[in-house]
């Protein structure tokens, strides 16, 4: 199954230098482990507010929400997950 998370650092209640080098490089480090173990399929950066998009690629919602609180920004409590939406196949495609 696929997913669809959104999210945004907590930028609202952590000040810019909370987010330090350290902290950003292990994310992304933990962000390249997913996708090498292929539960992250693409992953995009927001233009909107600082956050990102990323395709899921699991057999339950339970293993992606996993996957998430496994990101360092979020267990440091600084990204919020907007949205975590399970897709499924255009059905204009199958006529």
């Amino acid at each position: 199954m696929q997913f669809l998370s959104i999210s945004r650092r907590r930028t609202d209640e952590f000040p810019p230098e909370a987010f330090t080098a350290e902290l950003v490089a292990a994310e992304g480090q933990r962000v390249k482990a997913l996708y090498a173990a292929g539960i992250l399929r693409q992953v995009w950066k927001r233009s909107d507010t600082p956050g990102a998009a990323i395709l899921w690629e699991a057999a339950s919602e339970a293993e992606v929400r996993a996957a998430l609180e496994s990101l360092p920004i979020h267990k440091a409590g600084m990204l919020e997950i907007s949205s975590l939406v399970q897709l499924e196949p255009y059905a204009g495609f199958s006529a």
